[in-house]
């Protein structure tokens, strides 16, 4: 455990009385920036393949899915218990009666003791925000929403086919709701500086939000990002200034909030750039090193 930020390893031990670990679904959902209703295409850095082992190969059911990650973390790292987590695409983006279906689904295992539900802050309408209240009350349960940048030009860029302020509203009707939520963010998008991406940080510490995760720009095949990479167009971050600036970030993130993510995607088929040569591990310890020499840590909580 991390004694410079509060890691969601922490927070689980902190909540659980046993082990417990994170199954990624797909779910066969798509996204209204896929699909036509605000854009086509989808988010300019995004094939899930690159980042979500269930979407490669053969498409399997939930059921199948969630078989497969309880034997897989019980046989190599002795979990006990697991929370399904809705990750590829908008896993809201439906009618309620099919979401319902599907969450049902997920919870239908005696060993799975919570739902983490990854979407958009354009698909967060009121029933379904009511359907996700009464998941809360059955189980432990995340909404996790991509927000990536506050700033509009880059959410443009991105083709998210969302404004920050519509983020801003589906936050606040969420925690309305007295949900916990996630959010996604991205350091190191073109054309954002430093300042603009520490007032992503700032903008998020003032509200009321549960747990961050961040990564860096990386840029996978199949995607628009990676002809623009190709044709020179953009750069990617090294290590040591994504380090850098992971620091400079939660540095103002209230303490409360549990980091779920610290760094993208640093190896597989479908990655194109950049390509540190480390692992996951080597990241984190970097961050904790770079903390420790800056004497500084994630923010102490707001009073």
């Amino acid at each position: 455990m991390s004694k410079y930020y509060f890691s969601y390893g922490e927070y689980l031990k902190k909540i659980f009385p046993f082990k417990v670990y994170k199954i990624a679904l797909d779910a066969g959902f798509t996204c209204p920036n896929r699909d036509g209703l605000v854009a086509y295409g989808g988010c300019i850095y995004c094939d899930n393949k690159s980042f979500s082992p269930n979407s490669k190969g053969e498409k399997r059911s939930i059921r199948e899915q969630i078989e497969q990650g309880i034997s897989f973390y019980k046989n190599h790292f002795k979990a006990e218990k697991f929370i399904v987590y809705f990750q590829a695409y908008t896993n809201t983006y439906g009618p309620v009666s099919l979401l319902q279906g599907l969450y049902d689904e997920a919870l239908s295992s005696p060993e799975v003791i919570g739902l983490s539900v990854g979407t958009r802050p354009d698909c967060l309408p009121e029933d379904v925000l009511d359907l996700l209240a009464f998941y809360s009350e059955k189980t432990h349960l995340w909404v996790e929403i991509g927000l990536q940048s506050m700033h509009n030009d880059s959410l443009l860029w991105m083709n998210r086919g969302h404004t920050y302020e519509q983020f801003a509203d589906a936050l606040l009707r969420t925690k309305q709701r007295g949900l916990r939520v996630c959010v996604h963010t991205i350091l190191g998008l073109p054309g954002e500086t430093h300042a603009m991406m520490m007032q992503t940080a700032d903008a998020l510490a003032g509200f009321n939000i549960d747990g961050l995760k961040i990564h860096h720009l990386y840029v996978a095949e199949n995607t628009l990002l990676a002809k623009q990479y190709r044709a020179g167009q953009i750069k990617t971050l090294t290590m040591e200034e994504y380090v850098a600036l992971a620091c400079d970030f939660l540095e103002r993130i209230p303490s409360n909030v549990a980091i779920q993510r610290l760094t993208g995607e640093l190896k597989g088929e479908y990655l194109i750039a950049p390509k540190w040569g480390v692992s996951k591990k080597a990241v984190l310890a970097a961050i904790e090193k770079e903390f420790a020499r800056r004497g500084s840590f994630q923010l102490l909580p707001y009073p």
